[in-house]
């Protein structure tokens, strides 16, 4: 199984198992972890889910689709290289634990 941290603004960690095929925002909201709004349940329409993926493991991921990086064009927090929507980030991961940073606001 793997496994995402989720890290606050504040250096709160929190790791979650996450089952393959679900998203790390999914995982974060049915575990209640704070930052991540998911307004649209997953549904790649309201960029409420940005993260900032842990700059060592983005290479290992595939990159967004037009849709997405049109979306993180809308995010509340800054927009940064490693910036990617958590519905979009779907287990298994290439490492086992996925590490991302939650930005200070998402809407």
């Amino acid at each position: 199984m793997s496994r995402v941290k989720f890290v606050q603004t504040d250096g709160t960690e929190s790791v979650i198992d996450v089952a393959p095929g679900v998203s790390a925002m999914l995982a974060a909201v049915r575990n209640g972890v704070s930052g991540i709004e998911g307004e649209c349940g997953g549904c790649l329409d309201c960029a409420t889910c940005h993260v900032y993926v842990d700059e060592a493991q983005l290479g290992a991921l595939a990159s967004p689709n037009a849709d997405e990086l049109e979306l993180l064009g809308s995010v509340a927090a800054t927009r940064k290289p490693n910036s990617r929507l958590s519905c979009q980030l779907k287990a298994p991961f290439p490492a086992e634990t996925l590490i991302v940073y939650i930005p200070g606001v998402q809407s």
